[in-house]
């Protein structure tokens, strides 16, 4: 090959993984504590890192809300949580394009940004930190449920790999709220009321616990067998536990396929229009 043409080849390649990055003009982000995430209250005001779409360094765990107009708002909404191995948040095709998605579709949906635990040098934990973030979302959004036109029995959770892990694991641990707790928020239930797991991780970990919410499922059959045969055996768990499932395992997908607006149509880039047929189904959308 010519080196010239390889060349060529070498910096496009370079210059196309650039090309993602975080739209202009996004939302305001509301802080999930006014005064700072229990344990990282004296690096709230840290900035987070920005590479291309990614994001790290996070302290000031917040949500991005996307919130439908209200001639169009449906009621229902959505915690997404964004995958990255729990060291960076993909905050593109796993995050932000969804939302706007989601609000485009009458359906008001929240980007959360949790905290880090296997970023290096993290002092986080995905069950002290990252679980509490999660829980504090869903609080939150109950807590200003009229303002932002959602119904409190119509709020879930959906989650992309890492963050996938973190969604099914808020669906088996949240609390009622503490009734008379002196910060209002916490006084609003963590349970999602419906769990979305788009090719989650560590699927051995998940139950479905007595009370849980109903599960949709999408993720693609050359993915690594813990998601790929995992999910398979995550939905006959619930099945045998009586708790409505849905699985959607894509033929031709691997991991990370997340939600592209611009991508080349195939049954796994349309799994959003499946997930809103499921949530009519099940009662959940109107």
């Amino acid at each position: 090959m010519d080196f010239r043409f390889f060349a060529f080849l070498t910096v496009f390649a370079s210059t196309s993984l650039l090309i993602a990055e975080l739209p202009k003009n996004l939302p305001a982000a509301i802080p999930l504590w006014e005064n700072g995430a229990p344990g990282s209250e004296a690096r709230k005001s840290e900035p987070e890192t920005v590479e291309g779409s990614n994001v790290c360094n996070v302290h000031q765990p917040s949500i991005t809300p996307y919130i439908p107009a209200a001639d169009k708002a449906t009621g229902t909404a959505v915690v997404i949580c964004p995958g990255g191995g729990h060291s960076k948040l993909c905050l593109g095709h796993e995050g932000y394009a969804l939302a706007e998605w989601f609000q485009e579709h009458g359906i008001a949906a929240f980007v959360l940004k949790y905290r880090l635990a296997r970023e290096k040098g993290s002092t986080y934990t995905i069950q002290d930190h990252a679980m509490a973030d999660a829980r504090r979302a869903l609080r939150l959004i109950r807590s200003r449920a009229d303002e932002w036109h959602v119904k409190t029995d119509r709020l879930g959770i959906l989650g992309f790999s890492a963050g996938g892990e973190l969604a099914a694991f808020a669906a088996m641990k949240n609390d009622p709220g503490q009734k008379d707790a002196a910060d209002p928020i916490e006084r609003q239930s963590s349970r999602p009321d419906f769990q979305a797991l788009i090719y989650p991780g560590t699927s051995g970990l998940f139950d479905p616990v007595p009370g849980i919410a109903p599960l949709f499922i999408a993720a693609g059959f050359h993915d690594r067998p813990d998601i790929s045969e995992g999910m398979a055996t995550l939905y006959l768990k619930y099945k045998a536990a009586k708790i409505p499932a849905e699985l959607h395992l894509y033929a031709t997908a691997g991991h990370g396929f997340g939600y592209k607006p611009d991508a080349k149509p195939t049954a796994a880039s349309r799994w959003p229009q499946r997930l809103v047929e499921w949530l009519q189904d099940t009662g959940l959308l109107e």
